[in-house]
């Protein structure tokens, strides 16, 4: 949140509640009144309700996110992320195994979602507060060692700056810039490779099979994307990608969908990668199968 006066242009501050505390409210309350002080033109409180698929993390990340989307109002959103955020996801990617897409973090310009403190260290931000004279909120989430973010930040990095000698915090944050450059060209030359590949909806096995196996595996992960794919998992990716490469006449692949009810299935036919959807009874009944 910045001030009016500063220069910035007048902002809304938007504040979620998540109602994970029995005081949230009071919490929530407290924020719009920094938020007034700090020169915001105007302030809004969301309360949330917290669903549980992906844990409690992922659940609440939807949710806030969500919440925001609909409540900014066609503006951009800026986002309070620091380099120690930046640091911790990329662990986390690193960690869950999930490729170079998720070892590259946050970008700072992702719209509507922008993060203009994602180079600043967490302990500014709180030395910023200070000078202020403003007391940010300490979630007792983020102490709670139950989650592995929290685990990562209070026992994992301090001990990688120790083994290493500093600096490691900045050093992940680098690692995470670098593979987002490599992450964009790549990204850029499968979406030229996608639209040669396209017939009526479907990809061309034969000439996916003469793609590198990163960019065949882009253009696979955009094809899903566009045909409503969501949430999509680097096994769900790879598990198409043997529908190309290791053709055995295998059924096909369910991968994320934006509908609640029914499952998006890749399947090959004729040489053609094709799309529909199940109930998602019926892909449960076929998994165990």
């Amino acid at each position: 949140m910045t001030s009016a006066a500063a220069g910035v242009k007048p902002t809304t501050a938007l504040i979620v509640d998540h109602q994970l505390q029995l005081d949230s409210a009071a919490v929530a309350q407290t924020a719009q009144q920094q938020a007034k002080s700090l020169g915001c033109v105007a302030t809004q409180i969301i309360r949330i309700d917290i669903g549980t698929v992906g844990g409690p993390e992922a659940a609440a990340r939807t949710a806030r996110y969500r919440a925001l989307d609909a409540a900014r109002d066609g503006a951009p959103v800026l986002l309070g992320h620091t380099l120690d955020d930046q640091a911790e996801t990329v662990l986390l990617g690193l960690g869950r195994g999930s490729g170079p897409r998720s070892i590259a973090g946050m970008r700072p310009c992702d719209p509507p979602w922008y993060r203009p403190l994602l180079g600043v260290r967490r302990a500014v931000t709180r030395a910023a507060c200070a000078e202020l004279g403003l007391t940010p909120w300490q979630d007792p989430h983020n102490s709670d060692r139950r989650f592995t973010r929290v685990r990562l930040r209070e026992e994992v990095l301090p001990l990688l700056e120790d083994v290493l000698g500093g600096g490691v915090a900045e050093a992940l944050a680098r690692t995470a810039s670098a593979l987002r450059a490599d992450t964009d060209t790549l990204d850029e030359l499968a979406d030229r490779a996608l639209s040669g590949l396209r017939r009526d909806g479907a990809l061309d096995t034969e000439k996916l099979t003469v793609l590198p196996e990163s960019l065949r595996l882009r253009v696979i992960r955009r094809w899903l994307l566009d045909g409503g794919g969501s949430d999509l998992t680097d096994k769900q990716i790879r598990g198409v990608d043997a529908l190309v490469t290791a053709w055995r006449g295998q059924g096909g692949v369910a991968v994320g969908s934006r509908l609640r009810e029914r499952r998006l299935i890749a399947a090959r036919r004729d040489g053609m990668l094709t799309l529909h959807t199940e109930p998602v009874r019926n892909v449960e009944n076929c998994a165990r199968a």
